[in-house]
């Protein structure tokens, strides 16, 4: 039954061709970090070991790479030619299909990210690039560009937002939908003014654009009543239904201090829940997206505190978690089969836990005795979940509910190039595995 509920569900958002298990956003075809069912996927791997190619990339980036059929969409920002990339590969041998400078100028605003850290998203016919400038660009599969547009406020530089600006665009009944959270008053940080100058009102939104033509089909408010740095998030939009067997789908919008529940059919808010940070603290800007199953919202309040877990049908909070080791201030947890997965990269030798959605018991928590951060979202398919540390240390976990089991850990690189922050796509029988400037592909 919970196959046949994601094979529907997969249908109603047009994002999963049948013939071939792809990952076409962010978070996979299910938004929830779990790939499909009935692949086969190496639990070993190296850069010597069931390698299928591996291929430069003219940059760095944080964004996950997108997979459809035989191809696979990365992004690139190269700061010596100052030049932002929408890269096509072939998925099978890794070539170059089809290559775009999008923007030349600035690729960064701070040495912790660039431009380039938004992931593509595509539904097979066309996919679409987003980058902290603002802009917008929807190619065709083959590299033709359909449409663009730049979505910073007018009269300003750049968003409304402290740091290098990052969400990532998804799919719904036709549209394109994107959420912009920043700062609702202009500032200057860095030397650098954010948002528009003059403004008085800088709004946050949800937008969503028809995908074939660019035209826009809705626009609403999504107001936050956080404070300063606290109303910006990197977190991107997701879709879910309120039961694993059915029910209502929602989109799901995290940041501002608040969850946020919204038809993605109007962006109509549904209901809201926020009370993580009720002495109204200004520096808890928010990374981690929600993700949801068995009808539960998953949210991760920043810096060390708890999750939230939030019925999706009465808005309402079900629990939170009250263990310290159980905890995301950068990672998105994923869901997989009855069970949440929540990966603290922050916490000592990082943790990984396994939680009952609407109980939140906690089931088990492992170590994984690494002492560098761990910033990329972890992704599941074929039992097993990974994920990479910011040293380039992949790790491979056994997504079983009755134990922790490691099951492999390998390094790729020296060391030396840090802050690997991208998540692994899981599609077609292969895993991607995003290092600074290599795209690496595996499989039996």
């Amino acid at each position: 039954m919970k196959t046949l509920f994601y094979i529907s569900l997969s249908l109603s958002l047009s994002l999963v061709a049948m013939a071939t298990p792809n990952w076409p956003t962010q978070r996979g075809p299910h938004f929830n970090g779990t790939a499909e069912g009935g692949m086969k996927l190496p639990a070993k791997f190296s850069p010597t070991e069931n390698v299928v190619w591996k291929a430069q990339v003219p940059g760095s980036s944080a964004a996950t790479p997108v997979v459809w059929g035989d191809y696979v969409f990365v992004t690139a920002a190269d700061h010596e030619k100052k030049e932002l990339h929408a890269i096509c590969l072939d998925a099978s041998t890794g070539k170059p299909r089809w290559s775009k400078v999008v923007s030349k100028g600035k690729v960064h605003l701070d040495d912790r990210s660039d431009f380039a850290s938004p992931s593509p998203v595509t539904d097979g016919k066309r996919v679409a690039f987003f980058f902290g400038t603002g802009d917008l660009i929807v190619f065709s599969m083959d590299g033709r560009e359909e449409w663009r547009k730049n979505l910073i406020p007018e009269g300003g530089k750049y968003f409304a937002f402290q740091w290098t600006f990052s969400t990532s665009p998804i799919l719904s009944g036709g549209n394109l939908i994107m959420q912009i959270l920043q700062r609702d008053v202009p500032f200057h940080y860095g030397g650098m003014s954010r948002g528009p100058e003059g403004a008085t009102k800088i709004p946050s939104y949800l937008v969503a654009f028809d995908f074939a033509t660019g035209k826009q089909s809705w626009k609403a408010d999504r107001p936050g009543d956080a404070v300063a740095e606290s109303l910006e998030a990197f977190t991107s939009p997701v879709l879910s239904r309120t039961a694993d067997d059915g029910g209502d789908l929602q989109l799901l919008v995290a940041g501002g201090d608040a969850l946020t529940g919204h038809d993605p059919k109007n962006g109509k808010e549904l209901w809201r829940w926020g009370t993580w940070n009720p002495t109204k603290i200004g520096h808890w800007r928010l990374v981690p997206s929600p993700v949801a199953g068995s009808g539960v919202a998953l949210v991760c309040a920043p810096k060390k505190s708890p999750v939230y877990a939030v019925d999706m049908k009465t808005g309402k909070l079900l629990w939170k978690s009250e263990d310290p080791e159980v905890s995301s201030d950068v990672c998105t947890p994923l869901y997989h089969d009855g069970h949440f997965y929540v990966l603290n990269g922050e916490y000592k030798d990082k943790r990984i836990s396994c939680i009952e959605p609407r109980s939140g018991k906690v089931l088990w928590t492992g170590a994984l005795g690494t002492r560098a951060k761990i910033e990329a979202s972890p992704t599941l398919g074929d039992g097993k979940i990974y994920f990479q540390d910011h040293n380039g240390q992949v790790f491979v976990v056994a997504a079983d509910p009755k134990k922790f089991s490691l099951l492999h850990q390998v390094q790729f690189g020296d060391r030396t190039v840090r802050d690997q922050r991208c998540s692994l796509a899981l599609a077609n029988n292969r895993v991607f595995l995003r290092s600074q400037k290599t795209l690496y592909c595996f499989g039996k």
